[in-house]
């Protein structure tokens, strides 16, 4: 976790000049290059790739490009540039897919009770258009289930969490003793139980909606890119994509 090497530093710049980008374009950076619900009209054929170059605020970009630095670095000086970037990006890719396959539940679940409770395809794009939905509606669904159909259809995922969080997995097998330290912890904690923790963390919030780091927060993104990415890691450790590197 030293120096910037090169591909991570493309990344961060890449990742900088979006930021400002879109800090200057305001809605309309976020319109076209956020990711939207593959059923809402915002939705483009480049969002999956390019949502992971949108950040929601200055904290947001602070603690992925960090992450980027710190725990990228040393993969790529590992892998080489090649290889990291198809990690990079797959690992991101397989984030939006995650995302998108729970928006898909969420929103579709709710929509075929809400055809069930009544309501006409029309209607419920009505609700959609205006937010606003009968109170009736309560009878027959929960409130969070409800809300969860707005949030999938309307909400964009932007960052590059997803990505960051199959770095994470990789850093966290290939250097598993390293020793990390927890900001609201201050103690050493080995990679291989520090890296775990956060995606139970995440497992925990996508599962409750309740979230220690606060709301709007893309817990199944985190997990997909997670998930892609021990499913990379296991894969060329199989086909002995460098044994003298798993210790």
């Amino acid at each position: 976790m030293g120096r910037i090497t090169e591909t991570v530093k493309v990344l961060l710049i890449i990742n900088i000049l979006f930021f400002v980008g879109s800090m200057s374009l305001g809605d309309e950076a976020y319109r076209l290059f956020a990711l939207y619900f593959y059923e809402n009209p915002n939705f483009e054929m480049w969002q999956p790739l390019t949502h992971m170059f949108m950040h929601g605020g200055f904290t947001h970009i602070l603690f992925n490009m960090y992450a980027l630095w710190a725990f990228g670095g040393p993969l790529e000086e590992l892998w080489g540039r090649n290889k990291f970037i198809f990690f990079y990006f797959s690992a991101g890719l397989g984030a939006a897919l995650i995302h998108t396959l729970v928006n898909y539940y969420n929103f579709q679940s709710a929509y075929d009770a809400m055809l069930q409770a009544g309501l006409s395809p029309a209607e419920i794009q009505n609700m959609l258009s205006t937010g606003q939905y009968r109170t009736s509606l309560l009878d027959v669904m929960s409130k969070d289930t409800i809300e969860n159909f707005y949030a999938s259809y309307m909400t964009p995922a932007v960052g590059a969490s997803g990505a960051i969080y199959g770095i994470l997995v990789a850093f966290a097998m290939m250097f598993p003793n390293v020793e990390l330290f927890l900001i609201f912890v201050p103690i050493p904690i080995k990679a291989k139980f520090f890296i775990p923790v956060l995606l139970l963390l995440d497992l925990f919030s996508g599962l409750t909606g309740f979230s220690i780091f606060g709301q709007n927060i893309a817990n199944w993104a985190h997990l997909g890119g997670a998930l892609f990415g021990f499913i990379m890691m296991w894969y060329w450790k199989k086909n002995s994509f460098n044994k003298n590197r798993w210790y």
